[in-house]
C-alpha cells in the first residue's frame, strides 16, 4: 500500500516532490511511520526499486494465465507496464526519474534488473509463440525482443511529445506493427 501510493506520488509530482510526508498524505499516516519504516526518502525509493524487480518477475507468469496465447499475453504484459503512464507529465516524471536511476549505482543495479526482467518476460513470450505456431519458426527470437522493447520505449518518448492517443494504443500499435512480419500463415492444402 505504501509503496503503491509512493508510485503515484511520483507520477504525479517528480522527484523532487516524492517525500515522506506526500506519500504519508497518500495513505493517510503520519511521516513518522514512513521515517521508522524506510529511514529517508532515498531509503523509500530503494524499497520501491526492489519491489519493481520483484513485480516486473512476477507479473508474466500472472498475465500468461490470464491470456489463451503467448501473443495475447505480451500484448497484455506491455499493456500493463505502459497503464501507469496516463498523461504526458506522468511518463515525464517517471523519466526523471530514470535518468537518477542511469547515475546512481544503486538505482541503476536495481533498473537494470528490471530491464533484464522485462527482457526476460517478452523473450519467453515470443519464444512460446514461436513453438505454439503463433510466430514463424524462423523467428530471430532475441532479435525481435529487443526490437519490441526499443519499440516500446520509444514510442513512450514519441507519445510524450506529440500527445496523442493513449499510450497504452499506441504501444499495442508499434507491437502489432513489429510482430506482422512474423505472424504464421497458414498455407492452404492442394
Amino acid at each position: 500500500m505504501i509503496l503503491h501510493a509512493a508510485t503515484e506520488v511520483m507520477g504525479r509530482l517528480g522527484p523532487s516532490g516524492l517525500t515522506l510526508a506526500a506519500v504519508a498524505r497518500e495513505v493517510g499516516l503520519v511521516p513518522g511511520t514512513l521515517v521508522q519504516r524506510f529511514g529517508s526518502k532515498r531509503g523509500l525509493i530503494l524499497a520501491l526499486a526492489d519491489r519493481s524487480v520483484r513485480d516486473t518477475d512476477a507479473l508474466p507468469d500472472r498475465i500468461r494465465g490470464e491470456q489463451e496465447s503467448a501473443l495475447g499475453a505480451l500484448a497484455a504484459l506491455l499493456a500493463e507496464w505502459s497503464a501507469p503512464m496516463v498523461s504526458p507529465e506522468t511518463f515525464a516524471n517517471h523519466l526523471a526519474f530514470l535518468c537518477m536511476d542511469l547515475t546512481d549505482p544503486e538505482l541503476h543495479e536495481r533498473a537494470l534488473a528490471v530491464h533484464e526482467a522485462q527482457r526476460r518476460a517478452v523473450g519467453t513470450l515470443l519464444a512460446q509463440a514461436v513453438s505454439t505456431g503463433e510466430l514463424r519458426a524462423t523467428t530471430d527470437v532475441g532479435a525481435l525482443t529487443a526490437t519490441v522493447q526499443a519499440v516500446t520505449s520509444g514510442t513512450g518518448l514519441s507519445w510524450a511529445l506529440d500527445r496523442q492517443g493513449a499510450l497504452v494504443q499506441r504501444v499495442r500499435h508499434g507491437l502489432d506493427a513489429v510482430l506482422a512480419p512474423h505472424i504464421a500463415t497458414d498455407t492452404p492444402t492442394a
